[in-house]
C-alpha cells in the first residue's frame, strides 16, 4: 500500500457483533460528569459522531430530548438500535452517513461528541461542519479514552503473524498509527478552549470470551482481515490465552476536552 491512508467501508466490517462485549462500557460516572459540567437537564439535542453501537450515545441519551448517533457502518447502527430498544430508550435516532457528509440537514445541537472516532475523519472539514451545527451555547466534546487495553502480549504477536507487521485499517495500512494534534484542528475551525474534566480510571476483569471479542472489535484486527483463516486465528488466540480464565485490566482515566464556539 502506497500513499496516504483513505477511509473505506470495510474499516470495521464484521466487528459490530463483537463491539459491545469486547469493549468495556463507559462508567456511569462519565454521563454524570457531562451533566454536571454542562448543566444538562433533559433538553436540547446530542449528536455523537462515529457512534459505533452507541457506546457513548446511549449513556448520554437520558440527558437530552433527542440523541442522534451517526456512523458509516450500518451494522454498528443496527447494533446500536438493538441496544437502545433493550434499554427502553425511545429518544435515540440513528443516521447512516459519513461524518464528511455533515451537516446533512440534521439541524442544531447542544452537544456534539467524538469518542475514539475523530482520528478516522477528514478532521478539518468535519470540525468546521460541527462548529456550524452547534446551538449558540453549544459545545463539542472530544473524549480521550480507551475501552480496550492489551491484556496479554501474545495477542499483538499473533495478529502480526496472521496480518503482517504493519497495522491494518480497512483495505489500507497505518504504519504510523492514527493522527494526533486535535487541538490545533479545533482551534483552526474556530473553537475556543479546551476546558478539560476527567473521570478516574478503574480496574476491570475480563474473560477469555471478552478478550477475543475485543480483538475482533478493533479496526486493526477486524474479522474480515483474516479471510478464510478467521476461525484458525481465533482457535490459536484462545490456545495462547489459556489456561487463564480471567484477566485483570487497568483502564486509565477518561479525559474530556470541551470546545466552545465562544471564549470560555
Amino acid at each position: 500500500m502506497t500513499g496516504a491512508w483513505e477511509w473505506d467501508p470495510t474499516l470495521y466490517s464484521g466487528s459490530a457483533e463483537y463491539y459491545p462485549r469486547g469493549r468495556v462500557a463507559y462508567p456511569a460516572g462519565l454521563a454524570t460528569a457531562f451533566a454536571r459540567e454542562l448543566d444538562l437537564d433533559g433538553t436540547g439535542r446530542l449528536l455523537d459522531i462515529g457512534c459505533g453501537p452507541g457506546s457513548l450515545t446511549l449513556p448520554l441519551a437520558g440527558s437530552f430530548a433527542e440523541a442522534v448517533g451517526l456512523d458509516a457502518d450500518p451494522d454498528m447502527l443496527a447494533e446500536a438500535a438493538r441496544l437502545a430498544a433493550d434499554a427502553g430508550l425511545g429518544n435515540c435516532r440513528w443516521v447512516h452517513r459519513r461524518a464528511e457528509d455533515l451537516p446533512a440537514g440534521l439541524g442544531r445541537f447542544r452537544l456534539v461528541t467524538f469518542a475514539q472516532s475523530f482520528h478516522w475523519f477528514d478532521r478539518p472539514r468535519v470540525a468546521a461542519a460541527v462548529r456550524g451545527m452547534l446551538a449558540p451555547d453549544g459545545v463539542c466534546a472530544h473524549v480521550h479514552a480507551s475501552t480496550l487495553e492489551p491484556v496479554h502480549p501474545a495477542i499483538a504477536e499473533l495478529v502480526r503473524e496472521y496480518l503482517g507487521p504493519v497495522r491494518r485499517a480497512g483495505q489500507g495500512t497505518l504504519p504510523e498509527g492514527t493522527a494526533g494534534g486535535e487541538a490545533g484542528i479545533y482551534r483552526a475551525a474556530g473553537f475556543h478552549g479546551p476546558r478539560r474534566f476527567e473521570v478516574p480510571g478503574r480496574v476491570v476483569t475480563r474473560t477469555v470470551d471478552d478478550v477475543v471479542a475485543g480483538v475482533f472489535s478493533l479496526s486493526s484486527s477486524a474479522p474480515h482481515l483474516f479471510g478464510e483463516r478467521r476461525a484458525e486465528f481465533e482457535g490459536e488466540l484462545r490456545r495462547r490465552l489459556a489456561p487463564a480464565e480471567t484477566f485483570t485490566m487497568p483502564l486509565r482515566e477518561i479525559a474530556v476536552d470541551l470546545w466552545f464556539t465562544r471564549g470560555c
